[in-house]
Order: structure tokens, then C-alpha cells, then sequence
């Protein structure tokens, strides 16, 4: 194995989560391939043409010549019309078809990871012509697959794989991006700690603390006076930051103590994935 040693970690989770779709939809009969699943407006189809579509750009693959149709009333922006022309060109496959190239991606991506040399900082391909590091690419790989083998999970009643590789990639990102959700987003006020309390298959407790500036971080102390704390299970917790699922749809699942209001505005900027 030549990958860098910071990359493993997004690779070995990547693997365990696009081996576990191929394994979810192998033997999926044609007619489940449209079951409407949590990702807005896609079909167990679509998500796997998303995820065929965004493995072969890593690989360097031409994007498809392919005129989207006007209805797509999901389409909103240059992103999301990006996003839906991988899946779009991909919506009349049969399950054979689908299967087949998922297959044969999977081979040529882990074949290219097994042989990745170049180094964690180099710039390669990102969505809209944009370049990002490698390491960033790995890490948003394998973020993508996990949060859509959860997808796929959830409509096909398979559930599992929660506390897996790409679940702890997840938690790091969604933790990442709670800072500017709680400081900037949601407006809590300076010098104030908003405490999140998570537990099931992966369990931790972190503290978004707002300096007097109004600048939000992250750790893992608890706060003596929190403004908020949320205490909900992960699954909720991810789905509210995917936006798989409104705060109204799972408000029995969040345990909200301290300001109403400010736990409100939170849980109302909660979602973070484009």
C-alpha cells in the first residue's frame, strides 16, 4: 500500500461504505430501483448514478454531453444542476446496468487508490471546475458514500453500519462545520457555550463555545453553563445535518435544555450538506 498514511483513514472508510451499497443493491429487484429514498427528490437509482457519476470524475473520466429536462423542479442552482446530470443521464439504466457499472467503478477507484502516490496537499478535480486537495477529496468521498449507504439503508429497511469507518469520517465533518451553525447561523450571543450530547452507536459530547467576538469553536469539555444543550441519538443527529429530516419530523427524538429560542434557531440552520 503506497497511499499517503493521512489518506488510509478516508480510503479504508470509502471501501467499507461503497462495498456495502454494491452488497445493498446486487440483488435488488427493477422495480425497488425507484423507491423514493431520504436524499430530496432522488431514487435508489439516482443515489447510486450520483455515486457512479462523482467516483468516475475522481478517476478523471470525461462528464457526460447531456441535456437536462426543464421539470426538475429540485434543480436550483449551478451546484445542484451539476450534481443531477451524472444522475439524469443515467435514470433509464436497467438493475443489470446499474450494478454492472457500479461494479467495474468500484474496481477502477479502488485499483487507482491502491496505487496513489502523490501527496495529501495535491489539487485535483472538484465539482463545478473548482480544484480541491486530495485529502479533502478522500475525506468528502467517503463522506458522500456513508451518508448515501444510509439513504439507501433506510429505504430498503436494511438498517446497520452506524458506528462504521465512514460513520466516524461523518461525525468529524458534521463537527467541523457546528461552529459557524451555532455562532454565525443561528446567532448565539458572545461568550455563550451550546452543549450537543449525542449517544447511541457513536456517543460523544462536545461544546461549541462563542468568544467575545462572536468567533464559534469546538471541544470536547462540557460547559458548567451552557445557553442550550441538545441531547438527541446520532442517527438523528446526522440526518438533521444532512437534511434528511426536518427538526419538527424528529422533535420527540431531541431533548432541548436552557433557551427555547436560540435551540430553536440551531435546529433550524442545522442542516450543512448542500
Amino acid at each position: 500500500m503506497t497511499v499517503h498514511p493521512s489518506l488510509q483513514t478516508y480510503a479504508d472508510a470509502w471501501t467499507h461504505s461503497i462495498e456495502s451499497i454494491a452488497e445493498l443493491v446486487k440483488s435488488l429487484p427493477e422495480g425497488e430501483w425507484n423507491r423514493r429514498t431520504p436524499c430530496p427528490a432522488w431514487s435508489v437509482r439516482d443515489v447510486v448514478s450520483h455515486i457512479i457519476g462523482m467516483e468516475c470524475e475522481q478517476l478523471g473520466d470525461p462528464r457526460p454531453i447531456h441535456s437536462l429536462p426543464r421539470d426538475l423542479y429540485h434543480v436550483q442552482s449551478d451546484f445542484a444542476r451539476y450534481m443531477e446530470m451524472q444522475v439524469d443521464v443515467r435514470r433509464h439504466h436497467t438493475a443489470p446496468e446499474m450494478t454492472s457499472e457500479l461494479e467495474y467503478t468500484i474496481i477502477r477507484r479502488a485499483r487507482q487508490l491502491r496505487n496513489e502516490t502523490r501527496a495529501p496537499e495535491t489539487m485535483v478535480r472538484a465539482p463545478l471546475g473548482a480544484e480541491q486537495s486530495l485529502e479533502l477529496a478522500l475525506r468528502m468521498r467517503a463522506f458522500d458514500v456513508w451518508v448515501h449507504e444510509q439513504d439507501l439503508r433506510t429505504t430498503l429497511g436494511r438498517p446497520g453500519n452506524l458506528d462504521s469507518p465512514g460513520a466516524t469520517v461523518v461525525r468529524d465533518t458534521l463537527l467541523d462545520a457546528l461552529p459557524k451553525v451555532v455562532a454565525k447561523d443561528a446567532g448565539a450571543p458572545p461568550s455563550s457555550a451550546i452543549v450537543l450530547d449525542v449517544n447511541g452507536p457513536l456517543e460523544f459530547l462536545r461544546t461549541v463555545r462563542v468568544d467575545a467576538e462572536g468567533r464559534g469553536s469546538v471541544d470536547g469539555s462540557p460547559s458548567l453553563g451552557p445557553a442550550v444543550t441538545l441531547a438527541m441519538d446520532w442517527e438523528t443527529y446526522f440526518r438533521l445535518a444532512c437534511g434528511r429530516v426536518r427538526p419538527g419530523a424528529v422533535a420527540d427524538r431531541i431533548k432541548i435544555e436552557g433557551d427555547q429560542d436560540l435551540a430553536d434557531a440551531i435546529l433550524r440552520n442545522f442542516a450543512v450538506t448542500p
